[in-house]
């Protein structure tokens, strides 16, 4: 009852669960790492060991998945995961500008972020991002619209992508924080429609005005790498990395966000 309304009559962000939380001794940066559709905050474990220690490091599950709040009245949108994101890093006491690292999902959350609350990012590290075109542009690209389409099958017949997703985590084809069950299978649904179908995170994030590394994996069937391409040339601000990997940041592609990051953190030219 009480939860009911707090957060969906007063419209309280909820707070998400914090997976890491490694502080250091005076920090010389902060980077929070949001994790990508089905995943959890571990999905960075492999990333966070690589890490130098003078850095404060915060990982968390966002909404509807891992131990996060999975309220089944909500809209899992970008706008509602990065207001609980901003709730949660209020509650950590966050001082200095952030790096945010976000993968999938988690990369179009980072822009909305960004896009709301400027003044606390210091750059944005976004892995495969899935930039679509907004229902008003024109035409996308044949890719695109497959893309779009493969996505619809999954909303209209969520019992056989919880198979296709068992099989996945079986043979070791997604990430080792990658889960769809039964029973969570509706958030997943419900963020797909929200957050990845209906999207501006592309127009968004060609009016940023903080320094954007994007990385692409060279075989990820997901994203639109021309997308991004376009992205890079519109706004100077940000440059796009390819790695020999897929879609899920393991084997190479951890090295490729470290390298980020650890880019990202020396001092500006």
């Amino acid at each position: 009852m009480w939860e009911s309304i707090i957060h969906r009559w007063l419209r309280v962000p909820y707070t998400l669960y914090v997976r890491t939380n490694r502080k250091g001794k005076k920090p010389r940066a902060t980077v929070l790492f949001l994790h990508g559709i089905g995943n959890t905050g571990a999905a960075w474990d492999d990333v966070i060991a690589k890490l130098p220690s003078d850095i404060r490091i915060i990982s968390i599950d966002l909404l509807g998945f891992g131990k996060s709040p999975k309220p089944k009245h909500l809209v899992y949108s970008a706008r509602t995961q990065a207001r609980a994101v901003i709730s949660t890093l209020i509650t950590q006491a966050i001082a200095g500008r952030l790096i945010i690292v976000g993968h999938s999902l988690g990369a179009l959350v980072a822009v909305e972020v960004a896009k709301r609350y400027p003044m606390i990012i210091r750059s944005l590290i976004l892995c495969s991002p899935p930039f679509y075109t907004s229902e008003d542009d024109k035409a996308p690209l044949h890719r695109e619209r497959r893309l779009r389409e493969f996505y619809t099958l999954v909303k209209t017949h969520p019992e056989q992508f919880v198979k296709i997703s068992a099989l996945a985590m079986k043979y070791n084809l997604s990430s080792k924080s990658f889960s769809v069950t039964i029973d969570d299978v509706d958030s997943y649904i419900e963020t797909l429609e929200s957050s990845i179908l209906n999207q501006t995170a592309l127009r968004d994030a060609e009016r940023l005005k903080k320094p954007m590394t994007l990385i692409h994996g060279r075989f990820d069937p997901l994203v639109i790498k021309s997308n991004m391409t376009k992205l890079v040339e519109y706004n100077n601000q940000a440059e796009l990395r390819v790695v020999s990997s897929g879609h899920e940041v393991r084997g190479r592609y951890v090295s490729a966000v470290v390298k980020a990051i650890n880019d990202a953190l020396q001092p500006p030219a």
